[in-house]
């Protein structure tokens, strides 16, 4: 199998990689998250083995960028974080397996011979989303408006990017807690307005027409223009 291991501890990147080989699979090696996310993006692999923590981008965001392209191949998280909390995070991000370091090798080729078979990567990928002159990259992390570039923090663009998914449906705040915010609790505060009209001030500003709309009484809308 192709197997792509983003892995940025060398000494268990070397171990995974000459056992896999040993094994009579191709496997690449991507040191850091941002990397990892392109090659997974653009190259075919059976199963991808993911680190949670990462430099550049962390295990949890490749998983959810990859899932949100529709880019289905199994992932398999490898990582010290053992706690059941984090590895409910890595199934509900998208994972399909998860295996706490440390491992014993047999093991892992296991899990991985298992995820091979239930191998479904999805062959047209979707790499960017679009709404009037509003366009956002999903593999390099980057939105521009108009062809002018938009800074955005990590926040702001998952919370436009669930928007520009759901054009022209009216998205309620549970909604935004829930699948933004990973709360399935009401925290009392105005945390998703005060993301929403700073989201709206970097993305309308200056531009016409106005994209980001509040639905009186029922939650915002991101309208593609008539």
């Amino acid at each position: 199998m192709r197997i792509l291991l983003i892995e940025d501890d060398v000494e268990t990147a070397s171990y995974v990689v000459v056992g896999l080989q040993e094994e009579g699979h191709v496997v690449t090696l991507a040191s850091n998250g941002r990397t990892g996310l392109v090659l997974a993006s653009t190259e075919d692999f059976e199963v991808l083995i993911v680190d949670r923590m990462l430099p550049g981008l962390d295990g949890l965001a490749i998983v959810r960028t990859l899932r949100a392209s529709r880019i289905e191949t199994p992932v398999l998280f490898l990582t010290t974080m053992s706690g059941i909390d984090d590895r409910v995070a890595g199934l509900n991000a998208g994972g399909d397996d998860y295996l706490v370091k440390p491992f014993a090798f047999d093991e892992l080729a296991a899990r991985v011979r298992a995820l091979g078979r239930r191998h479904t990567r999805v062959t047209t990928v979707e790499t960017t989303l679009k709404v009037a002159d509003l366009e956002m990259d999903l593999v390099r992390r980057a939105v521009r408006r108009a062809t002018l570039p938009i800074l955005l923090q990590p926040r702001e663009f998952r919370l436009l990017e669930y928007l520009m998914r759901h054009t022209d449906q009216i998205v309620t705040r549970t909604m935004l807690l829930e699948n933004v915010w990973d709360y399935h609790f009401d925290p009392r505060t105005n945390i998703v307005e005060s993301h929403v009209s700073r989201l709206r001030t970097k993305v309308d500003k200056g531009f016409t027409p106005e994209l980001i709309h509040t639905v009186r009484g029922a939650g915002y809308c991101l309208r593609a223009p008539s």
